[in-house]
């Protein structure tokens, strides 16, 4: 059995990690670079550095930070932000990242995603998708009305850090890019996200249930139980949590003893010193 994957989240605005509750309120979080290296010091399995204000702000991402930030991990490492093209991509994979993470872009330009995933294969093309209960209001136009929301919607995509609805449906879309050659999603749930009371469990669900590629769940982890939730209810791949970890609420080595005493598959910590005592 595939083991599951336990991922901390940088995402980073003006040089420094920030959180907030649903892509809003803003609060300092700590330096990027400490924080990758003490989260591959604890044993974390992965981790995303999203450089959040990039696409709204229509600039490139900050790639002298993730150089920085590579320089310090040994494992595998996503960078995401602002990147619009093959030769951003590249720049990201020589700066030092394992996958990078479309979502802006690959809304705007669904074929990034599949000549993304034919120049550098499609274990390194990450689709991040930031979704939101169905809610009326004025919407950006849908780029493809094969996937325009319709009445058995449940979840629109958001793009630009959550700021601009779509008017796609989740499902539609996430199909869509699994066709096109992304190799895993990161789903964001923006109605959960930093209010640390859950994860979207509907959404996550349907989503694993609708690709045939890892979904990473995001967007409300607050206890250990939520992590088990969103692997065995939830079906995904991996759970991206922020909030529980930056502001030392848990550790890395407390939620794989929580998941493993449960009966999750999860990496053994290479140092069992980390291992909560008790």
């Amino acid at each position: 059995m595939l083991t599951k994957r336990i991922i901390p989240c940088l995402d980073v605005d003006r040089g420094r990690v920030v959180k907030g509750v649903s892509f809003a309120d803003l609060r300092d979080a700590g330096d990027p670079v400490a924080l990758a290296q003490a989260y591959d010091q604890e044993g974390a399995d992965e981790l995303v550095f999203l450089d959040i204000t990039a696409s709204a702000e229509g600039r490139d991402i900050l790639e002298a930070l993730v150089r920085r930030v590579a320089e310090v991990l040994f494992i595998p490492f996503t960078v995401g932000g602002g990147l619009r093209s093959i030769a951003d991509i590249r720049r990201m994979l020589q700066a030092g990242a394992d996958k990078v993470s479309l979502n802006t872009s690959a809304v705007l330009d669904p074929g990034l995603v599949r000549r993304a995933a034919v120049h550098f294969g499609s274990q390194c093309i990450v689709v991040a998708v930031d979704a939101r209960r169905v809610r009326p209001g004025p919407r950006v136009p849908s780029p493809d009305r094969s996937l325009a929301l319709d009445a058995s919607s449940q979840w629109e995509v958001y793009i630009y850090g959550g700021r601009k609805p779509t008017g796609l449906d989740a499902l539609k879309w996430v199909r869509r890019v699994a066709e096109l050659g992304a190799g895993e999603i990161l789903l964001t749930s923006m109605d959960t996200d930093g209010r640390q009371q859950g994860y979207d469990l509907a959404l996550t669900r349907a989503v694993a249930e609708a690709v045939p590629i890892p979904v990473i769940a995001s967007g409300g982890a607050g206890e250990l139980e939520h992590l088990y939730q969103a692997l065995t209810v939830g079906k995904a791949s991996a759970v991206l949590a922020a909030s529980i970890f930056h502001y030392g609420k848990f550790r890395i080595a407390q939620a794989k003893a929580y998941l493993a005493q449960r009966g999750v598959p999860v990496r053994p910590l290479s140092d069992p010193s980390l291992l909560p005592k008790g």
